[in-house]
């Protein structure tokens, strides 16, 4: 809640950025040398000067440094992707909710697009635990995959990868993998009826439509997943409601942006609509 959130984290100071990378033609990486002490799932709001502020997921946040990760589609982002080493940006957080695993577990997470940014820095700490990760990353083509060079460093990892147009791996989505791996690992051996390398957890980001298809196969396989849900923010901390949801009137800034599947199968507005600055609905 945000009276448990520290002042100072919700009041914007300015950082130089100490590194650019692009990534694909649109999406770049920046980042700072600092550390909010974020957790993986978590957001910070960044502030670019004289233009708006915006919510970005934390792509790593390791002690020393955060990354974001970001796609250069609106005003505020378009202007960031101009930014260069040593520009200020006003930063606050972490917010939100996070990712919650048990050491030891194994964690099937999927990426979609930009998504692959913080479901990397979940697998970056789940593997500190002991964690057996698969990943599922999937993008429009090739070009536009993310994180897969970092992924295939991770111990006890294994990357599948889906495109819509076959350029890389499956031609398809990564949610047909998922269900592909599931039906597999949680199906009973024939002799002694185990099924020890099932799934633990299910974590996602990324597309709504995606989100939507990993809780209905979680759902189905009734294993537990938490998926990360994108609203318009503005405040990050409670206070404005902008990104309170139907009908349960929760906020995502607050008790998201990682939702838990049972809660998140009772947003009605789940994968049928959002709503906007104004608060008019927009079809998913």
């Amino acid at each position: 809640m945000s009276s448990q959130i520290p002042i100072q984290n919700r009041l914007p100071k300015t950082y130089p950025i100490s590194k650019v990378k692009q990534e694909t033609e649109m999406v770049k990486t920046i980042t700072f040398d600092v550390s909010f002490g974020a957790r993986p799932g978590q957001f910070v709001m960044l502030w670019v000067p004289g233009v708006d502020e915006v919510p970005m997921s934390v792509a790593l946040d390791d002690g020393k440094k955060l990354q974001v990760t970001f796609f250069a589609v609106g005003d505020t982002t378009r202007k960031l992707a101009e930014f260069k080493k040593g520009d200020l940006v006003g930063i606050r957080g972490p917010f939100g909710t996070f990712y919650e695993w048990s050491a030891g577990d194994r964690l099937a997470l999927v990426a979609g697009g930009y998504g692959a940014a913080p479901m990397y820095f979940v697998a970056k700490e789940a593997v500190k635990d002991g964690c057996a990760l698969d990943v599922f990353v999937g993008a429009r083509s090739k070009k536009h995959l993310l994180y897969l060079n970092e992924f295939g460093k991770l111990q006890k990892t294994k990357v599948h990868v889906s495109t819509d147009d076959g350029s890389a791996g499956l031609k398809g989505f990564n949610v047909t993998l998922l269900q592909q791996f599931l039906a597999e690992v949680s199906t009973p051996r024939l002799r002694t009826g185990s099924t020890a390398d099932a799934v633990d957890r299910v974590f996602a980001c990324g597309p709504e439509r995606m989100l939507l298809a990993v809780s209905e196969l979680s759902h189905y396989r009734k294993i537990p997943a938490q998926l990360s849900l994108e609203r318009y923010m503005k405040c990050g901390f409670g206070l404005c409601g902008n990104c309170a949801v139907d009908p349960l009137g929760i906020r995502i800034c607050t008790d998201g942006p990682v939702v838990k599947n049972d809660l998140l199968r009772k947003i009605t507005e789940f994968g049928k609509y959002h709503r906007d600055s104004m608060g008019q609905k927009q079809k998913t």
